[in-house]
């Protein structure tokens, strides 16, 4: 019986998973990388537990949507919170993706017993589990994605490769700026789509040669599973995120360069054709996509756009060149003739029916910069700017070089995996360049290919250490053409570069004031926007004049309309803060930062830079209640004991420009000021800009703004005690405003109050939301 009893366990015993140290290593490695990439990303908790940014208070109210109403609620959502009067049909400017993907965990999770209700807390959205989930809900898809860099670097140079890109992705400054604590936007799932689709579809055309030539075995053959995965996901990627026609025209683009370098096969055909299929079925689902696809689904319209086209034509191409290797010549050219005539057909059809769309502004001033300087309401982004090499080498560090050496690695590689890398990187590279906000595309690319550089330049340099004799052989002598000091010397200059990005940081020369230190640090370690209450700076603690203003909106204004025609709050206020004023005031606004609606921006624009009387007859024809406006200034002590605001910081003083560019057109702020609003200065030295021997003078038009008045009106009254206000110019010169009138509008909150003033921590910068009352002419 013991003997039995004996056996029974020692079987038990044999079938445990079997550990080898280097397994046990390298799962410890993982897991510390892991663990470094969710405690860099969670840093701005010290500010508060807060959506950051404005888009992710917007993909926010999705994901609650969908968890009360399901998908099908989602779908035949028409918001009215949002572009008053008109509403938001959410299905036709939003995309599914991120609230569906965040919803359905959510549920998953509640069902599993674990919920995400925090202490009781005087901010309306801490209350919510949806909302608590929505803003760590980041910080563990970015530190999942590092996993998944793992697995492809692996694929692309070994394990090596895979820890080290996997490490250099956790602690890369643009992509934590994205992944961080309270970014619930696109980009949190759109990495991780992007990387999990080259792997799997690198997977999908990868094997041995010896593969079956019978296009049936091919199409079932294992790998088919591969290129099924592929395009699920890349679907996936298509409804969650702009940016995934870059990606789909760059996985065209390489199956393309393949057929040139004739690198093709009937697997490459099956592959590509297996992904597309999945990808094109699941986007034209899509109602924000299916007019740009082939099906149409739920009420969309029935467009190409001509990215898309290039995706066939590849396709094409590939059948084409699988038709050319038919051994029977009249076999060939049925198919061909075939192929050929259905190909001129769709392309007549499409034409001549009207069905090739152009390509959106946005992504064709990707391809075409210039073409941003003709579109006010994109150049007034700042995010779709372009960017310098300089902003490379400031966010990359010396990972900037290390790239060109990774590149050079991966192109004596050759291998399919190395050749997408490549094109992944320079497209990557292209379009960070030509937009700012796409530098995250570049990160992975970047990380990806530093660590191939440095792990192939480093491995002779290790081998010649590691080796204890000198053999005779004629291969170690090739092998060993430098000294164990050459060794050690090159190995350190490399640990030496890299403590220069990740201990010291790529701005060490800057100023001290500027916060010198590692760029993923300063990018990781700072507030979100709403806890930094708009300012563009980093307080020493969560300023909270814009979360106790909308509080306040919320708690004290009338509910607003649920219709059109309906009496209720509708607020007007610049379309930067829209996001915000639906989601926590949870009030109506006449625009926020979908900015699709441009003319009524236009309308916006005008309200702000015209006078009272003008902006009023606007304000009637929205039914608006309120008037929103932001100030920020910087409290300059004066001489008499008090101090003057020297306007500055992010606020509406700094934007008056792009809304008179945005109303009236390009150039047409000067009219208003041609030193700031309200006030120009005589170029007395002749030399185009301001110094301080010009003269100042004031600026009738300007001064007589809405924007002007509604912002001077509050500065004073909270300095002063009274709406007589002072500015601080350019230049350190004192001005005197005056008494401000206001004929139409009326004090209804003032974040800041007059004896009690209070600055961001830290700063001598004072954030003021300011809300006024519309007092309609009786007539």
């Amino acid at each position: 019986m013991k003997t039995k009893i004996y056996n029974i366990l020692k079987k038990a015993a044999s079938i445990r998973p079997a550990f080898s140290y280097s397994s046990m290593l390298k799962f410890t490695i993982l897991s510390l990388i892991f663990v470094i990439a969710f405690s860099v990303r969670i840093l701005p908790i010290r500010w508060g537990y807060y959506l950051s940014e404005y888009d992710p208070y917007y993909q926010y109210r999705q994901t609650k949507y969908i968890v009360e109403n399901g998908l099908a609620g989602w779908l035949s959502w028409h918001d009215y919170l949002s572009w008053y009067p008109w509403g938001n049909i959410i299905r036709f400017h939003a995309y599914p993706g991120l609230p569906l993907l965040a919803a359905t965990i959510y549920r998953i999770l509640n069902m599993l017993g674990l919920h995400f209700s925090i202490y009781p807390t005087l901010n309306p959205l801490q209350m919510d589990p949806v909302y608590n989930f929505c803003v760590i809900f980041p910080v563990i898809m970015g530190s999942i994605t590092c996993m998944v860099m793992y697995f492809l670097g692996k694929d692309l140079g070994g394990e090596a490769v895979g820890i080290l890109s996997a490490f250099f992705l956790a602690l890369d400054p643009s992509y934590i700026g994205r992944t961080s604590l309270g970014f619930f936007d696109d980009e949190t799932v759109g990495i991780f789509s992007l990387l999990l689709f080259i792997f799997f579809f690198n997977r999908s055309i990868s094997g041995e040669s010896s593969e079956s030539t019978n296009l049936k075995g091919t199409l079932f053959s294992a790998k088919t599973g591969w290129a099924v995965a592929a395009g699920l996901t890349l679907g996936y990627l298509c409804a969650s995120w702009g940016a995934s026609r870059y990606v789909v025209v760059m996985a065209a683009l390489f199956a393309f360069i393949l057929l040139v370098l004739r690198r093709t096969s009937q697997r490459l055909l099956v592959s590509y054709a297996v992904t597309f299929f999945i990808v094109i079925s699941l986007v034209s689902c899509v109602p924000r996509l299916g007019s740009r696809f082939p099906l149409d689904y739920l009420d969309t319209r029935f467009n190409f756009e001509y990215d898309t086209l290039f995706v066939y034509l590849v396709f094409f191409l590939l059948l084409f060149n699988e038709i050319r290797r038919i051994k029977d010549r009249s076999k060939r050219a049925g198919c061909f003739l075939v192929v050929v005539t259905l190909l001129i057909i769709a392309l007549l059809f499409l034409w001549r029916s009207g069905k090739l769309a152009p390509i959106g502004a946005k992504f064709m001033a990707v391809i075409y910069p210039s073409i941003r300087f003709k579109n006010m309401i994109l150049l007034s982004v700042a995010e779709h700017r372009a960017s310098s090499w300089g902003t490379f080498y400031y966010n990359f560090g010396i990972h900037t070089f290390l790239l060109l050496l990774g590149l050079y690695f991966a192109t004596l590689m050759a291998t399919n995996l190395s050749i997408f890398t490549i094109i992944y990187s320079l497209t990557s590279a292209f379009s960070a360049s030509s937009m700012i906000r796409l530098s995250i595309l570049m990160s992975a690319p970047v990380s990806l290919l530093s660590a191939l550089g440095i792990i192939r330049l480093l491995k002779p340099f290790i081998l010649s250490l590691r080796e204890t004799k000198t053999p005779t052989s004629r291969k170690y002598k090739v092998r060993r053409t430098f000294g164990k000091e050459t060794s050690i010397m090159v190995i350190s200059l490399i640990f030496i570069l890299l403590l220069l990005t990740y201990v010291i940081g790529t701005d060490f020369m800057i100023s001290p004031n500027r916060g010198a230190g590692p760029r993923f640090c300063l990018q990781a370690y700072a507030p979100t926007t709403i806890s930094s209450a708009g300012l563009s700076l980093r307080p020493s603690d969560t300023t909270k004049d814009w979360l106790n203003a909308l509080t306040w909106i919320r708690l004290n204004t009338p509910p607003s309309p649920i219709k059109p025609g309906d009496n209720g709050t509708v607020i007007a206020s610049w379309w930067d803060y829209g996001y915000w004023i639906t989601a926590i005031a949870n009030r109506t606004s006449l625009a926020d930062n979908g900015t699709w609606n441009t003319t009524q921006i236009q309308q916006i624009g005008c309200i702000f830079m015209s006078n009272e009387e003008e902006a009023i007859k606007i304000l009637k024809k929205y039914n608006v209640t309120h008037v929103l406006v932001f100030v920020a200034f910087q409290a300059v002590e004066a001489s008499y004991g008090g101090f003057y605001p020297y306007l500055g910081g992010g606020g509406d003083e700094s934007k008056w420009q792009w809304m008179a560019r945005i109303a009236f057109g390009p150039n047409e702020d000067e009219p208003f000021g041609n030193l700031t609003l309200g006030f120009d200065y005589v170029d007395v030295n002749n030399n185009r800009m301001y110094d301080r021997n010009d003269r100042i003078v004031t600026n009738e038009k300007g001064q007589n703004t809405t924007l002007f008045k509604l912002m001077h009106y509050a500065v004073g009254t909270v300095v002063n005690g009274e709406p007589y206000a002072y500015v601080v110019l350019p230049g350190g010169k004192v001005s005197t405003i005056g008494r401000i009138h206001l004929k139409y509008f009326e004090k209804a909150y003032f974040s800041q109050e007059y004896g009690s003033i209070t600055p961001a921590p830290g700063t001598r910068y004072v954030a003021l939301v300011c809300l006024y009352r519309v007092d309609y002419p009786s007539k």
